[in-house]
């Protein structure tokens, strides 16, 4: 794979993919970046085309060797790119650990085969794809986890829950690597597709209007999990109105039951994507909750 762009050697953008990304078809749509916040200085991002990778690297004196692939939220829809990607690899990378921040394809009908399946093909790709960088981005290809925010917590889990060993007999060197993340951090997390508690915009935007049994099943991710599922860490907030704190709950006590070591923090208030909740009081501790969590797993 080649290098498309270069900005400093801790900083690197490249393509997911090399040639057309599995599951794509044309269409008349354009990868489209749009602000919006309070300042309107948040990049927002819609109709993902060109999935890739944006890899952030601690300096080499201060890399633990772990990594996490970053997944922003937005529904199924558009992904908060800065506020969940850039600014969550930024704090990683304050603690030495590699970040690697996914813009992967959303499942809408123009420009997917079938939709739901580019999410999970894209974060599949992307857990091979640091693992075949390990030794130049100076991280162990043995300590590298996945998070997810909202939506994005949704394809994060998905991947811990639906990943596979690679096929040894693939003729691209990546596509032979494990796509099972080591770890998970989910934060205020979709977990769940059935009505009774998810969040309806992301449900209809990955599965349809009227989806089959089956389906919903499928990506009920509490549903899928195994005892290989990898050790968790949750957030969520009480009073979360978008996507209800029943998303992590059954997610946690489904690791419980298959003996999966998990950590859950559970906030009064907060609501719903809050990012690194700079500012918010006790809800500011998550993620250094999290950084440390990620550390405990060496000692276990």
């Amino acid at each position: 794979m080649t290098l498309a762009s270069a900005d400093a050697e801790t900083n690197y953008k490249l393509p997911l993919w090399d040639g057309p990304a599995p599951n794509h078809k044309e269409s008349h749509l354009k990868e489209t970046i749009y602000k919006r916040g309070q300042n309107e200085d948040l990049d927002r991002i819609a109709y993902v085309q060109d999935p890739t990778i944006e890899v952030r690297l601690p300096s080499p004196q201060s890399a633990t060797g772990q990594a996490v692939v970053i997944c922003p939220g937005g529904g199924y829809a558009v992904l908060a790119y800065d506020w969940e990607g850039i600014d969550t690899a930024n704090y990683l990378n304050a603690h030495g650990i590699a970040a690697i921040v996914l813009k992967y394809r959303l499942p809408e009908d123009d420009s997917n085969v079938v939709p739901h399946l580019s999410p999970l093909l894209d974060t599949k790709r992307a857990m091979r794809l640091t693992r075949f960088h390990a030794q130049k981005w100076n991280i162990d290809p043995n300590r590298v986890g996945i998070m997810g925010f909202s939506a994005g917590g949704h394809a994060a889990s998905t991947l811990g829950t639906h990943f596979d060993e690679g096929d040894p007999t693939a003729s691209d060197p990546i596509d032979r690597l494990s796509s099972r993340p080591d770890f998970m951090a989910l934060i205020y997390p979709v977990v769940t597709m059935k009505q009774d508690y998810t969040h309806n915009g992301s449900r209809t935007n990955l599965i349809g209007e009227d989806p089959n049994q089956e389906l919903v099943e499928l990506y009920s991710n509490e549903l899928q999990v195994t005892p290989q599922t990898p050790p968790t860490f949750l957030v969520h907030s009480s009073d979360d109105k978008s996507v209800p704190v029943q998303n992590s709950l059954q997610f946690y006590e489904a690791l419980l039951k298959n003996k999966v070591d998990a950590e859950m923090h559970l906030y009064p208030y907060g609501g719903h994507g809050y990012s690194l909740a700079i500012g918010r009081d006790r809800l500011s501790d998550w993620p250094a909750r999290c950084v440390a969590w990620m550390k405990s797993l060496d000692a276990q």
